[in-house]
């Protein structure tokens, strides 16, 4: 909700000329003891900030404050076309394939000597990818938090996805082992990416209008996801037109997918800024990332309430991603439907995402954010349900499931991302966001990792999609649990009127 149309505005919106509510300080300038980020006072008597010493918190000025919304808004843009073309549609199915044809009589594949059935290898990549991910995430959090610099961090992490995504242009022959390691590097680069990206949101909006422009980034990455694959249909659809085969296509489709996700990050990294802190030359040294995480773990469990937040996150996201990265696959190996049908529902889902985005962002205003997640979870433990059941090559009822995921899809993590960031402490942004990623995605490896040894158990990829309702259940029970306005006034925030 934009802080400018309330009734009541908050005393501390440095936009009417009050204290910034994430900086604490006394009279004198000098930072509260109680802040522990070692931060000076970001103006002077004057009210100008102090360029050598900028600190965490929105900008001063209206105008710049939309101009690095805008730029944010635009990182959502870039790499969301790698989740959307790669993750969602056409590497799971095309490394599959590649992985069946290297198979031995049995169906398995040998990488590193480890068995594996073949239409397993998609999910395990997966699920080590986000572990991978799990080892640096924290460290380039506490890094991003006690440097400042959190730009160059975002984009060493960004281009280094963009560069392996690009790189599946490559995959071809039986180069099964090649996927799995590009995949595990673009994963985890974009996992990287998404702690800084997210850390970004408390310090450029304000917490009256957090639902409103976690919503529109969303917003964003789906329009750029949606209009990116209309383009792969035209070009998978007619590659002989062009010119090319069934496999060039894919693999066009792949490769672009890093060339525009590095293309745009180039706006957020002109428009962002960076918010530097006093630290200590000790604090700069590479093991002060180690020791800083270890802080952190300590002062998150000062906040069980955050915690309990996280908890649920982890499990009812678990299950979004999972069913976002396995969904290709279910459909094309269970229901056997073909790859323009699974483009076809992906593009209907990215579409429906930006209205479900906006649309619950606009219910969260009225309902609260808490509850609207809620609902949400509730509709997707019901599209498992109804998803188990669907018949085989009925391609109308497909897009009937995937109108419904994109109803609740954009929306559902929107409004996780912008109810966790009421609850961070000043001065810890990209600290907890790592945490919070690695719910989001660090995390996010149970959830495939159990599809896959499903499928490998029983060789039904029906028994494997149903046993994710149990995500969406437990994470419904225990969100509902959460208290969130006690959670967001124990980290020292203002307390929105709505949440």
């Amino acid at each position: 909700m934009n802080a400018e149309s309330m009734g009541e505005v908050d005393r501390a919106d440095p936009v009417d000329g009050g204290a910034d509510p994430l900086v604490r300080a006394d009279r004198t300038g000098r930072a509260d003891p109680a802040d522990r980020t070692g931060r000076a006072d970001p103006a002077d008597r004057t009210g100008r900030a102090d360029p050598a010493d900028r600190v965490e918190g929105p900008p001063a000025g209206a105008a710049e404050r939309k101009r690095e919304q805008r730029g944010w808004y635009f990182y959502d843009f870039a790499c969301s076309v790698y989740s959307t073309s790669v993750l969602t549609v056409f590497l799971g199915p095309y490394l599959t394939s590649i992985a069946k044809s290297a198979a031995d009589a049995d169906g398995f594949v040998h990488p590193l000597g480890v068995p594996v059935r073949a239409g397993s290898l998609f999910a395990y990549a997966v699920s080590a990818s986000v572990i991978f991910a799990v080892i640096l995430m924290p460290i380039v959090g506490a890094a991003a938090d006690r440097s400042g610099r959190k730009k160059p961090l975002l984009a060493a992490a960004a281009y280094t996805g963009a560069a392996a995504t690009a790189g599946m242009f490559f995959l071809d022959g039986q180069r099964y082992l090649l996927g799995a390691v590009l995949l595990i590097v673009a994963n985890a680069s974009l996992s990287v990416s998404m702690v800084l990206y997210n850390a970004y949101l408390p310090q450029i909006a304000g917490p009256e209008e957090r639902d409103q422009v976690s919503s529109r980034g969303w917003a964003f990455g789906y329009t750029s996801g949606a209009g990116v694959l209309v383009l792969n249909l035209v070009l998978y659809s007619g590659h002989d037109s062009f010119g090319v085969s069934e496999s060039t296509a894919v693999r066009i489709c792949l490769a672009s997918a890093g060339v525009w996700w590095g293309a745009f990050t180039l706006v957020p990294l002109r428009r962002l800024r960076d918010r530097k802190v006093a630290v200590s030359a000790a604090e700069g040294r590479v093991g002060a990332g180690w020791r800083q995480l270890i802080s952190t773990l300590r002062d998150m469990r000062a906040r069980p309430l955050t915690l309990a937040f996280l908890l649920a996150y982890l499990i009812y996201n678990d299950g979004v991603q999972t069913v976002i990265s396995q969904a290709s696959i279910y459909g094309s190996e269970e229901l056997g439907l073909d790859q323009n049908t699974l483009i076809v529902a992906v593009l209907l889902v990215q579409i429906l995402a930006v209205a479900g985005a906006l649309g619950m962002g606009r219910l969260a205003r009225t309902h609260g954010a808490k509850r609207t997640i809620l609902g949400s979870l509730a509709v997707w433990a019901a599209i498992l349900g109804i998803g188990f059941f669907l018949p085989a090559h009925r391609p109308v009822l497909f897009f009937v499931l995937a109108a419904a995921i994109g109803t609740v899809l954009g929306g559902s993590q929107a409004l996780s991302r912008s109810l966790f960031s009421h609850m961070v402490p000043s001065g810890k942004e990209a600290e907890y966001f790592s945490a919070y990623e690695m719910s989001d995605r660090g995390l996010s490896w149970l959830g495939p990792l159990v599809f896959g040894l499903a499928y490998q158990l029983t060789g039904s990829y029906r028994d494997a999609i149903i046993s994710l309702v149990v995500f969406f259940a437990v994470g419904f029970v225990l969100l509902a649990r959460v208290p969130v306005r006690a959670a967001v006034a124990a980290a020292g925030n203002p307390v929105p009127a709505r949440i």
